[in-house]
């Protein structure tokens, strides 16, 4: 269908939509065909690993003694943590925050006692406890050392 419109003696562009259309169902016709369709997930029926709560109490530490001797050296049960000399004890704050996790699953109160030889630099002692609050454990003591 062409219209010829004639203004004052000029003809004017003629616009066939017909083949307009054709063109826009064939563009339609191509992407449905193209395109794929996306499979459902399925349900796969696994758990994952993580916390389980017990029934019971299990018999844990209910207490984590931290011996610092008058080099720095930093021991929980004869095991030696970081360096003497490490800015951030990252072995002792992981080695805590297996310790805090247990605890909460067991619902017992995580207890950290920190030992330090006499001697010892505070900085060193400040270390221990900001591993311990990297750890989330909140409930921290001191022993006194034997004169």
């Amino acid at each position: 269908m062409a219209v010829t419109l004639k203004k004052r003696g000029r003809e004017v562009a003629v616009f066939q939509i017909a083949p307009m259309i054709d063109v826009v169902f064939l563009l339609l016709i191509y992407f449905m065909v193209t395109s794929t369709l996306q499979k459902q997930e399925a349900d796969i029926a696994f758990q994952l690993p993580g916390v389980a709560a017990l029934d019971e109490p299990l018999e844990l530490p209910d207490e984590q003694i931290i011996e610092i001797d008058a080099t720095g050296q930093v021991t929980v049960n004869d095991y030696r943590y970081d360096a003497p000399g490490a800015r951030r004890l990252v072995q002792l704050a992981a080695m805590l925050t297996r310790f805090k996790q247990s605890s909460d699953a067991n619902r017992v109160e995580a207890v950290v006692t920190i030992a330090p030889a006499d001697g010892v630099a505070h900085q060193i002692v400040v270390r221990v406890m900001d591993a311990c609050a990297r750890a989330g454990i909140e409930n921290v003591n001191f022993a006194l050392g034997d004169d």
